[in-house]
C-alpha cells in the first residue's frame, strides 16, 4: 500500500519548503540567527525553532517540560503560549545544534510520511487548530512551512519559491477562511460581493458572496456590481492574510475601488493565522 495520492501532493509540497528552510539555516552566520522576522516576537532562530517544533509534534515526540518567561509582550493567548513552549526551550541553541536538529527531525519526518499508510479522511485532533482529518492537516503543515520559509527569506535578503506547490497550498487555505473574514469579521451587507483580484507569482480573481442569511463564500465567478474591490500583489496579499504587515504599511500597494469603509474593515480583520 503506497501514500493516498491526495496526500502526495501536500507531502511533496511541504518536501520542497522544508528542505529550502533547511538549506537557508546551513548557511547562516554569526548574527544572522538572531535577526528579527516579519513574525511577531521571533527571530529567525524562533522561527527555525518553531518548524522544528511542530515537526516533533506531529512526529508524536513528547512536549518539552518548559516554564516561559512572563515578559514575552507577544505571546497574547493560551495558543500562543502553546506554541512558544517549542521556540524559547531552543533560544540559546548554538546554531551547529540548531541545523543538526532540524536536518535529524526532517529525516525522521520524512520517513514517517513515506510511510504514511491511513486515509485521507482519518481523524486528528490538534491542541490549537482543533479536529480535522490527515488530508488538511498534511496542507496546514506544507501551508505554515511554506509561510516560515517566507519569514526566513525576507528577513535574509533571500527571495524565492513564491509560485510552488506549497504557496497554491497556501492560497487554497488562506482563500478558505476569507469568506469568515468577509461575511462575518468585516459584516459585509447581505447580497453583497468583494473581489480580490491578485496578480505576481500566483494570480487569481476571486468574489466573496454574501447571501440572504450574511453567509459567505468565495468562487472564481466575477462580479458584475461589486460592493468592493481590492487589487494587490500576491506576496502582500498572504503577508496581510498571515499577519505579518499590517494595512497601513502597505497601502501603496493595495488597491481599493468601491465602499472604503467597508474596504477597511475588511483589512482590519484580514489576518487569520493563528
Amino acid at each position: 500500500m503506497t501514500v493516498h495520492p491526495s496526500l502526495q501532493t501536500s507531502i511533496d509540497a511541504w518536501t520542497q519548503s522544508i528542505e529550502a528552510i533547511s538549506e537557508l539555516a546551513s548557511e547562516l552566520v554569526g548574527g544572522e540567527w538572531n535577526r528579527a522576522t516579519e513574525c511577531p516576537g521571533w527571530s529567525v532562530r524562533d522561527v527555525i525553532s518553531h518548524v522544528i517544533g511542530s515537526e516533533c509534534e506531529a512526529l508524536g515526540d513528547p512536549r518539552p517540560i518548559h516554564s516561559l518567561p512572563r515578559d514575552l509582550y507577544h505571546v497574547r493567548s493560551e495558543a500562543g503560549r502553546y506554541t512558544e513552549v517549542q521556540v524559547d526551550v531552543r533560544r540559546h541553541h548554538t546554531g551547529p545544534e540548531m541545523t543538526s536538529e532540524l536536518e535529524y527531525t526532517i529525516i525522521r519526518r520524512s520517513r514517517q510520511l513515506r510511510n504514511e499508510k491511513r486515509d485521507p479522511g482519518h481523524e486528528l485532533s490538534h491542541p490549537v487548530l482543533g479536529d480535522m482529518t490527515l488530508e488538511t492537516f498534511l496542507k496546514v503543515r506544507a501551508f505554515d512551512v511554506w509561510v516560515h520559509e517566507q519569514d526566513l527569506r525576507r528577513a535574509l535578503g533571500k527571495p524565492g519559491n513564491l509560485a510552488t506547490d506549497a504557496a497554491v497550498i497556501s492560497r487554497d487555505v488562506l482563500l478558505g477562511m476569507l469568506p469568515k473574514v468577509v461575511a462575518h469579521d468585516a459584516q459585509a451587507p447581505k447580497k453583497s460581493a468583494v473581489v480580490f483580484d491578485v496578480h505576481g507569482p500566483v494570480e487569481f480573481l476571486r468574489t466573496v458572496r454574501v447571501d440572504e442569511e450574511g453567509q459567505g463564500s468565495v468562487d472564481r465567478s466575477p462580479s458584475l456590481g461589486p460592493v468592493v474591490t481590492f487589487t494587490l500583489d500576491w506576496e502582500t496579499y498572504f503577508r496581510l492574510a498571515c499577519g505579518r504587515t499590517r494595512a497601513r504599511r502597505v497601502a501603496d500597494k493595495v488597491k481599493i475601488e468601491g465602499d472604503e469603509e467597508l474596504a477597511g474593515r475588511i483589512l482590519a480583520n484580514f489576518s487569520v493565522t493563528p
